[in-house]
């Protein structure tokens, strides 16, 4: 076990932009990228957040991530929208195409938007979160093209990504409802958090290369490697096959349906949003939710339970994290101090 680092909030996602600034990213974009990764990291998604720098930090270097791209309108039909990410910075484009997206749903009252072809573009719950804040529901289903890392029900060898899905429900009043997993029981990041702090895995996670139940997290990141098991069996089996279909072939993104030819890590994504305001049922659909929220969060008495609803769990880190700081493992931190000095930077705001 490695012990952690506690660093304020606001000191690491200063140095995360200066790092990308030094890498080349201009300043939206360095602001956009270290906020992302920062508030993924405060959200206790910490496989999504700075730990992923090292990454993109290297992808950038060797041409696989392209920075400074903009977002690429590939078809416009007022209430669907086609855009390509050319292998920019994922959370810029992903951000961008939201952007676009909710504009069209608060006059339509529905919009599609496909992505294609982005690289990374991080915690998918940070678009769900976009929207809600929009008064706009959201569906989200991405693929992930990468070294394959999860194993079908039934299967023994990678053959898909974690390929998530995320679902956004605004309320009226009251903290939005954010539905963001993987549909593999684990994401690929929070398997390397657990292996750079030196954890084992709980059983039913990982097999190993010979297909069998593995606690060892440092078997994902072996030759030969071996593979995340989907959660729910059958069901996140069905929902990962979907997600692939869906956030990328339905939106001209290319599927995980090959062995892995280059250093990448892309993401296609469906986006599909929607307005309660312009469907006439915003009334209807917030008093309906405001009661169902009551009723799952009761005990046989009609007393408050201990039930969480998606999302409540997020909020939580970031009110602890913020006053606490963001825990570090020192591994994580040296491969982050590594990524700068590869960039010219030498100082370390840890001392």
């Amino acid at each position: 076990m490695t012990k952690s680092l506690q660093l304020a909030a606001p000191t690491v996602q200063a140095f995360v932009a200066e790092i990308f600034a030094a890498a080349g990213s201009s300043p939206r974009e360095a602001s956009l990228l270290a906020s992302h990764l920062v508030e993924a990291s405060l959200a206790g998604h910490d496989s999504h957040g700075i730990g992923m720098l090292p990454t993109y930090v290297d992808s950038a270097q060797n041409g696989e991530l392209k920075l400074n791209q903009s977002l690429r309108t590939v078809s416009d039909l007022g209430g669907i929208l086609m855009t390509d990410g050319q292998r920019g910075v994922g959370q810029v484009m992903a951000h961008d195409a939201m952007c676009l997206g909710i504009e069209r749903a608060r006059v339509a009252g529905l919009a599609l938007v496909g992505l294609s072809d982005a690289f990374h573009i991080g915690r998918i719950g940070a678009y769900a979160e976009q929207a809600v804040a929009a008064g706009l529901v959201s569906l989200h289903f991405v693929n992930v093209l990468s070294e394959p890392q999860v194993a079908p029900f039934g299967g023994k060898i990678a053959r898909l990504g974690t390929n998530p899905i995320a679902i956004g429900i605004p309320r009226a009043g009251a903290e939005p409802i954010i539905i963001d997993m993987a549909t593999s029981r684990w994401a690929i990041g929070k398997v390397r958090v657990a292996h750079n702090k030196g954890e084992k895995l709980p059983p039913g996670i990982l097999l190993d290369s010979q297909g069998e139940t593995s606690l060892d997290p440092g078997d994902i990141f072996g030759i030969p490697k071996g593979a995340l098991t989907t959660f729910g069996e059958h069901k996140g089996w069905c929902f990962a096959l979907a997600a692939e279909l869906l956030g990328a072939a339905l939106v001209g993104g290319i599927t995980q349906s090959r062995p892995k030819t280059r250093p990448e890590l892309i993401n296609s994504m469906l986006t599909i949003l929607i307005s309660p305001e312009r469907l006439g049922t915003a009334e209807h659909f917030a008093r309906e939710t405001d009661a169902l929220v009551a009723w799952v969060q009761s005990d046989e008495n009609g007393q408050p339970s201990r039930v969480k609803l998606p999302g409540d769990p997020e909020r939580k880190y970031r009110e602890d994290r913020r006053v606490a700081g963001l825990p570090i493992d020192r591994v994580t931190w040296n491969q982050i101090l590594a990524a700068a000095r590869s960039v010219g930077l030498e100082h370390d705001p840890a001392r």
